[in-house]
């Protein structure tokens, strides 16, 4: 019995027999060719095959999945229209003389690079996007083909060294018991699409397909990540009990679909969702999200190759706003620099971009940016409830310079008479231990705070949180980063105002009870979490967990308070 550790990708537990989906590893070779212009020919065709493909997966996966799944296959038709991305590759044949395969490989590993660095879930699952758009014109340039996912002969759980979004396309859903593999996360596309189809997966585990053989037993917990070779029989019976448990947990977070998330006690929270663009909202929707915590502006400005004019940033707010038909929404003012460039900005290299030009630094110093932003969001103000929220800010004199910012902006609207929220609230992302501790003087400016938990781990910590050699290091549980959340909430509240989360932490079922027993206002987290968070939360006790959140906040060490917090998850009967 060997037991392998990965990332829980979608949940759910199953035991059975393992399939190896082996890809044919295909070495891309540079060579040079005669005559350009018919070697961009063939590409041409290729990316005209490519996109009949992507068209005939998109209407099978609209008619047998929904919209949500078909979405990714919209977004492959785009890139194979895309001039820029294809102008690059025709151009690389052209001016280089090489052949196509070569052309493709070396486009698609730059944007590749480009787009892992950037350390942001969107942005992750756009160098997912580039991977399987390179892999399909690849194969279709080498006429190489691989196994038929669709005709599964038996149950089986599928491992793979990756899984692209054509794979889980193919997926056979009545057999396909799960997947698993050595690559991938959980905001890949993939994962997308398994938990879409409720297949349990877990992904990005180390040398998965060097311990595993064709038929081998093995144990999949997609949501502690966890997968067990040829277990015994005593593990066995252990998995099917909890699996059982876990039925009965998915089928009773069906029943509060539509309830409030209040506690035994009476305190009710906000759980809400975080989304990049109104593409998001169906998900926020079917799992019933209350409010939007983050609206993540700084995507829309990625996915264009110039600076969104005020009327295209406006309709994209308005669009959220609306659609959330009167319930809040947190825009974010732009967060990019540091390690989110725009090609069409100079923004200068920097030897520690996290602690650089970014963010409301950028903002302030590009007024012209910063106002064209504020007057977009102030115009969707008046469609629905919206909450305006500046990143980063480590100082007050940061904070005055962009509340000033705003009263020019909002009084040049009023002298247009152009409609815009006259009482929108306005916050602080605290994502930095200077505006934590600072964060009863912080309290007297602004109308709430927001708790960037990724953010405030990395500076408190001193952590790269995209570092994997210090992952261990990078913590939620960390005592000093508890201590400075339970400050800033303290000060909050002392001052009258509301304090939310928008971090990873906020949706870990293991630090939700801590965060509620501190007195957190608003949770708000990836869409899929919110279901399971409003039952952890309507199962507590508010009153009875101020002590446990006394007592988390008084050990040393991260693994001291992971391991309170689990047990306490546990004594509380909240584990499936």
């Amino acid at each position: 019995m060997k037991a392998m550790k990965g990332i829980g990708a979608s949940p759910g537990i199953v035991v059975g027999r393992v399939i190896i989906h082996w890809k044919e590893q295909i070495d891309i070779l540079r060579e040079y060719v005669e005559e350009p212009d018919r070697e961009i020919d063939r590409f041409r065709t290729a990316v005209e095959f490519a996109l009949e493909q992507v068209r005939e997966t998109y209407s099978r996966v609209l008619e047998k999945m929904g919209p949500d799944e078909a979405e990714v296959f919209h977004g492959h038709k785009l890139m194979l229209k895309d001039p820029d991305f294809i102008g690059r590759i025709e151009d690389l044949i052209r001016d280089e003389g090489v052949n196509a395969e070569w052309a493709v490989k070396q486009v698609a590993d730059g944007l590749i690079q480009i787009f892992e660095n950037l350390d942001t879930d969107y942005m992750k699952s756009r160098s997912d996007d580039v991977k399987n758009i390179s892999e399909r014109l690849i194969k279709l340039l080498l006429q190489v083909g691989g196994m038929d996912l669709s005709n599964l002969r038996e149950e089986a759980i599928i491992a793979a060294r990756e899984f692209t979004p054509s794979d889980m396309s193919q997926i056979d859903r009545e057999k396909t018991l799960a997947v698993i593999a050595e690559m991938g996360g959980k905001t890949s596309h993939g994962a997308i699409i398994a938990r879409n189809l409720e297949i349990p997966a877990v992904f990005g585990i180390p040398h998965l397909l060097d311990e595993l053989e064709n038929g081998d037993l093995i144990i999949v917990d997609g949501d502690t990540g966890t997968v067990i070779i040829n277990p015994d029989g005593e593990t066995i019976d252990k998995y099917r009990e909890m699996k059982v448990r876990y039925e009965c947990f998915k089928k009773s977070l069906s029943e509060i679909r539509g309830q409030k998330s209040v506690t035994l006690d009476g305190v009710e929270v906000e759980l809400a969702a975080n989304v990049a663009s109104p593409r998001d909202l169906d998900e926020v929707f079917r799992n019933d999200g209350e409010a939007i915590g983050l609206y993540r502006t700084e995507f829309l400005y990625l996915d264009s190759t110039y600076l969104p004019p005020e009327d295209v940033q406006f309709e994209a707010y308005r669009d959220v706003v609306a659609a959330m038909e009167g319930r809040p929404v947190i825009i974010r003012t732009l967060d990019i620099g540091g390690d989110k460039n725009l090609d069409y900005l100079a923004i200068p290299g920097e030897e520690n971009p996290a602690l650089g030009y970014r963010a409301i630094r950028l903002c302030l110093d590009r007024q012209d940016i910063f106002k064209v932003q504020l007057r977009a969001i102030l115009r969707a103000s008046a469609f629905g409830t919206v909450r305006l929220l500046f990143p980063m800010i480590s100082s007050l004199e940061e904070l005055r310079e962009a509340k000033k910012i705003l009263r020019e902006t909002q009084e040049e609207l009023r002298r247009r008479e152009i409609p815009f929220d006259e009482k929108m609230q306005t916050g602080i992302m605290v994502e930095v231990p200077s505006a934590a501790i600072l964060s009863d003087h912080f309290a007297k400016e602004v109308d709430y705070f927001t708790i960037g938990t990724n953010d405030l781990i990395q500076y408190t910590t001193a952590v790269d949180r995209g570092n994997e050699k210090l992952a261990h290091l990078y913590s939620q549980y960390n005592p000093a980063v508890l201590r400075l959340i339970k400050t800033v909430i303290d000060n909050g509240k002392r001052a009258g105002i509301w304090v939310g989360m928008c971090g990873e932490s906020a949706g870990d079922p293991r630090l939700i009870p801590i965060l509620l027993g501190m007195g957190l206002s608003e949770f708000s987290m990836n869409p899929s979490s919110i279901l399971q968070a409003r039952w952890i939360i309507r199962s507590l006790n508010k009153g009875e967990l101020e002590g446990a959140a006394e007592t988390a906040l008084s050990f040393g060490t991260a693994e001291e308070v992971e391991e309170y917090c689990s047990n306490l998850l546990q004594s509380l009967s909240l584990c499936r």
